[in-house]
């Protein structure tokens, strides 16, 4: 659905800065030895890597009203692309599901929700948003979601609890509707509640949706100075809003909350008109940022990879430890101590996924999902 000249290099670096970002915070060689901003608030608040994810789907949003743009004014059109859009839903939750399982698939224990789940969904809805609605509509139906979201996760008693306490994983609405639903089939280190779980979703429709409208700002005819000026405007605004709806509805990657949406979503927006104004308008950095572009071009190459890669590394034995345990005390505890090895892991690894995503970027092989 996307023509190469219509591509917007700037969204293919930020989507690979996005993708480089999720491979380095998963891989860590040690995760009790790992630098601050390169972990997951425990609860409440936001750290870099909180905001790799709704990154993703920010960009995910943008690309949409890319890919689309063309076919949005004709309606006779729409059937054959939302078409297309459930089909690379469903691939996206499917591949989801295969990672989750993979390579033992217990259906007993498997892992329902996820990162490419939560991706589908989200695609869908705002792909089929972007093409049936204005974009005053697009911007009235965020308001919506994250009013409704805020409004379910604060003032419905949770059930044989009470009165929600967002404090705690275990006394939110969210929390029991996953458990709910889902009981067996959640994130494991958690087990009575799932940081990608269902209820959590609609809000992150919002993200998605910030993406959607940021897109549809950059494809008009405005001048590009004034499209980056109220970018960061935009951005800025957004921030500002999600710190300060924060003190009643706490930032939380994992409830996913309105201020995370706001909060993040403008960081979102601040740094693709940061990456627009640089490589797009004033034509720089881009040899710089070139390995973050391979990245970007086939990003879902390059996290599926990193996914299979690590599960096959811990499944082989060597004696009493596993593959991937061997390799990284081979590697890097050899010659480094603590923290600085389990970063200089994380760091290799990134690199170790960039040599295929190269390698088809240099014979211009663009995986599609």
């Amino acid at each position: 659905m996307t023509n190469k000249a219509d591509r917007v290099m700037s969204l293919d670096v930020f989507r690979g800065l996005t993708v480089a970002g999720m491979i380095l915070v998963n891989n860590p060689g040690d995760w009790g030895h790992v630098y601050a901003p390169l972990l997951h608030a425990k609860w409440h608040g936001c750290t870099p890597t909180d905001l790799v994810f709704p990154f993703f789907l920010f960009i995910v949003g943008v690309s949409i009203s890319f890919s689309m743009w063309g076919v949005k004014d004709k309606p006779e059109k729409h059937g054959a692309v939302l078409k297309k859009v459930i089909i690379r839903s469903l691939k996206l939750i499917g591949i989801g599901l295969f990672l989750s399982g993979f390579p033992y698939f217990n259906l007993e224990t498997l892992r329902l929700p996820g990162v490419l789940q939560r991706i589908g969904i989200v695609f869908f809805f705002a792909g089929f948003i972007f093409l049936k609605t204005s974009w005053k509509a697009q911007l009235q139906g965020l308001v919506v979601i994250l009013l409704t979201y805020w409004a379910v996760m604060t003032l419905i008693p949770v059930p044989g609890v009470g009165t929600p306490n967002l404090d705690d994983p275990n006394m939110t609405i969210a929390g029991w509707f996953d458990n709910f639903l889902l009981e067996g089939h959640m994130w494991s280190q958690s087990k009575t509640w799932d940081p990608e779980g269902l209820l959590s979703t609609l809000p992150a429709i919002g993200t998605g949706l910030i993406g959607v409208l940021t897109g549809t700002w950059i494809r008009t005819e405005k001048d590009e100075k004034e499209k980056v000026a109220w970018m960061f405007v935009a951005g800025v605004i957004l921030v500002v809003l999600g710190s300060w709806w924060d003190y009643f509805f706490p930032i939380n990657k994992s409830l996913w909350t309105s201020s995370y949406v706001l909060y993040a979503g403008g960081m979102g927006v601040i740094g693709l008109a940061f990456s627009y104004w640089l490589i797009d308008v004033k034509k720089i950095g881009r040899k710089v940022t070139f390995p973050f572009l391979v990245f970007g071009i086939n990003p879902m190459f390059a996290f599926v990879l990193s996914g299979l890669l690590v599960k096959i590394l811990i499944a082989i034995k060597i004696g009493d430890t596993s593959l991937r345990s061997l390799e990284y005390d081979i590697l890097y505890k050899s010659w480094l101590d603590g923290t600085a090895a389990s970063f200089a892991h994380a760091v290799g690894f990134v690199l170790l996924m960039y040599l295929p995503t190269w390698w088809l970027y240099k014979k211009n092989i663009i995986l599609k999902v």
